[in-house]
């Protein structure tokens, strides 16, 4: 018989000694990865901004403030046959913006115009008017100034202000022709309405866009009062601002022609599209 050795238990019974069981060990604290080997995230999509003009077209910019914004187009984007009007006369101008000069005399010596002194309803001058009609009239952030602290007469001036504009520069159009304006979005500027005003004027929206003053180069928001000492901590190329290019609308006896379907499924295409890309 074998001998093996066994352990007498309290009970009277004999057993082979089991294994001691194996105690799991505790967790144990993970080091945070560096943030280089992290998960990185996909950075948001670029989106190309819309320049709303060929550098080939003729170009009519209206209300200029310091004259930057006309001074990026030619620079950078290489425009041809530019001209380019400012509200104030050209003393009220380089007093109210020095950098203006500097401007002015860029655009001149890359022979494009510069008019001062004109107002935007009433594009009467000679050199607006003379030979070929422009491609593209300009108009960046129409604003008559603060001429009333109510909301609701401000609101109307800029209104009687924006009408003005679409009714004199329709004319000045060439057939092909586009009225581009860019305002700043939010209240008090969605109050104008100013898809409602082109509409009594005989102007449809074409799209709109988002505005992206990145793609000027140099260029910097001008307020209607002039520059503030020390910048006044505001800066309005930063505020999201938005552009809608208008187009006369289609002849009504174009659209006499057209059968009810057609007109009626065309309507409803542009009330999906009519925002345009962003």
């Amino acid at each position: 018989m074998g001998t093996g050795k066994k352990r007498k238990l309290h009970d009277g019974n004999y057993r082979n000694k089991a294994p001691a069981p194996k105690l799991a060990k505790p967790p144990q604290p993970t080091k945070p990865k560096p943030a280089s080997e992290s998960k990185k995230q996909k950075p948001p999509p670029v989106i190309e901004p819309t320049i709303p003009f060929d550098p080939n077209e003729r170009i009519l910019l209206i209300g200029e403030g310091d004259l930057s914004f006309a001074r990026s187009c030619v620079e950078h984007h290489g425009c041809a046959e530019l001209t380019a009007t400012t509200y104030d006369s050209e003393t009220e101008l380089f007093e109210k913006y020095p950098q203006a000069r500097e401007n002015a005399e860029y655009l001149v010596s890359e022979g494009q115009g510069v008019l001062h002194g004109v107002d935007a309803t009433k594009l009467t001058q000679k050199e607006i008017r003379k030979g070929q009609r422009w491609d593209r009239i300009l108009f960046n952030f129409p604003h008559v100034g603060g001429k009333s602290k109510d909301v609701n007469r401000q609101v109307r001036y800029n209104q009687e202000l924006l009408v003005g504009f679409f009714r004199a520069a329709s004319p000045l159009l060439a057939p092909d022709g586009t009225i581009v304006v860019t305002l700043f979005e939010g209240e008090p500027y969605t109050l104008w309405n100013i898809r409602d005003l082109a509409r009594h004027t005989g102007l449809e929206v074409q799209r709109s866009f988002k505005f992206q003053s990145e793609a000027y180069p140099g260029y910097a928001h001008a307020r209607t009062l002039g520059n503030i000492e020390g910048g006044g901590g505001w800066k309005g190329e930063t505020r999201p601002a938005r552009t809608y290019i208008f187009q006369a609308k289609v002849e009504r006896q174009a659209r006499k022609r057209e059968t009810p379907k057609k007109r009626k499924r065309e309507q409803a295409d542009k009330s999906d599209g009519e925002e345009g890309w962003d």
